[in-house]
């Protein structure tokens, strides 16, 4: 079974093309829209989505040449249709029902946290993927914790509060210390060359549910810092580490709570040199990461994890909507 991926929920238009039988990355593509949101130092949504609608068609083309293909050739259709900027996913969304109609193939509608999920685990075959694992989505738009007993079977155990670790990054990166958008990978190769000494950042107090997190604290006090004429170099790298050290701290205590061996990590975030140093040290727990190329948003998650969705729950009406917001839905 072929299967082609598109994503396009925020600014990365991305077309992945899957061979389901063998377990093979046939072909990934993706377009960046960091020049054109650059100086606004953060995603304009109008743009966002007209710049998915000018490269979508080419992308898609350029896939199927890339490895021989005709679109007759492709088996099954999937696209992210949830969570994400409302005018971006429905670019990807109209396109993919376009070709579902035009050749006759299944379409399948996939949420694009659930496709973060699975990243780590492109290639493998469904019984090599080690259910129950904590899965952590960690991203510019979100920082979530799931036990994943199963393909369809979720549960919420932590999340943000306010903001993600890679919007942290941004923020500061781009807006505080000018470091150029987007901040988070201009903060990691600050932290990767820089030697000297830190300064600290006071941990949040979170009440309720001990394990979910929040960033915006960590933020205020980069400002602070910043304010107080802190170096920029000395504050991009003790924020990294602070953030990543917090974040890391929970993961353990999660893990512990729930006696679960097997972590995935997934989402841009998990690019990050320093936390990707961290979590590989960690004891007592196997730990899957995904290709540095599958970090980002893109269609090879989204070919992979639908194909799976398609076998187990079939395809879906032509009908099917796009939501911006939409809690990671689970099926018993």
């Amino acid at each position: 079974m072929i299967v082609l991926g598109i994503e396009t929920s925020c600014d990365d238009t991305g077309i992945g093309i899957y061979d389901f039988k063998k377990h093979k990355v046939l072909s990934h593509i993706v377009s960046s829209q960091h020049e054109i949101h650059k100086k606004f130092l953060g995603v304009v949504p109008e743009y966002a989505a007209r710049a998915h609608l000018e490269v979508i068609d080419v992308l898609f083309d350029y896939a199927l040449k890339e490895v021989n293909l005709k679109p007759k050739d492709i088996d099954l259709i999937c696209v992210t249709n949830r969570p994400g900027l409302i005018g971006s996913l429905f670019v990807g969304l109209m396109f993919s029902k376009g070709l579902s109609l035009a050749l006759e193939r299944p379409l399948k509608a996939v949420d694009h946290l659930e496709a973060h999920i699975f990243s780590p685990f492109i290639g493998f075959k469904k019984e090599d993927i080690p259910f129950p694992f904590l899965s952590i989505v960690v991203s510019g738009g979100h920082t979530h914790f799931y036990l994943v007993e199963d393909i369809g079977k979720y549960t919420l155990v932590a999340k943000t509060l306010d903001d993600a670790l890679g919007e942290a990054f941004d923020k500061v990166g781009s807006h505080i210390l000018n470091l150029g958008f987007p901040g988070g990978p201009y903060i990691d190769k600050i932290f990767q060359s820089y030697k000297g000494e830190y300064v600290s950042f006071t941990y949040p107090k979170v009440k309720k549910n001990p394990f979910n997190l929040s960033f915006s604290g960590f933020k205020t006090q980069a400002i602070k810092y910043y304010n107080q004429g802190i170096d920029k170099i000395k504050l991009a790298a003790s924020l990294q580490k602070c953030t990543v050290d917090y974040l890391v701290s929970k993961i353990e205590k999660i893990l512990k709570h729930y006696k679960i061996n097997a972590l995935a990590i997934s989402g841009g975030v998990s690019a990050n040199s320093y936390f990707r140093k961290k979590i590989l040290s960690l004891k007592n727990v196997k730990v899957y990461l995904p290709n540095l190329k599958y970090t980002a948003d893109n269609g090879v998650m989204v070919a992979y994890i639908g194909g799976f969705l398609f076998e187990k729950y079939g395809e879906d009406p032509i009908d099917v909507n796009a939501y911006s917001y939409s809690p990671l839905q689970q099926f018993n």
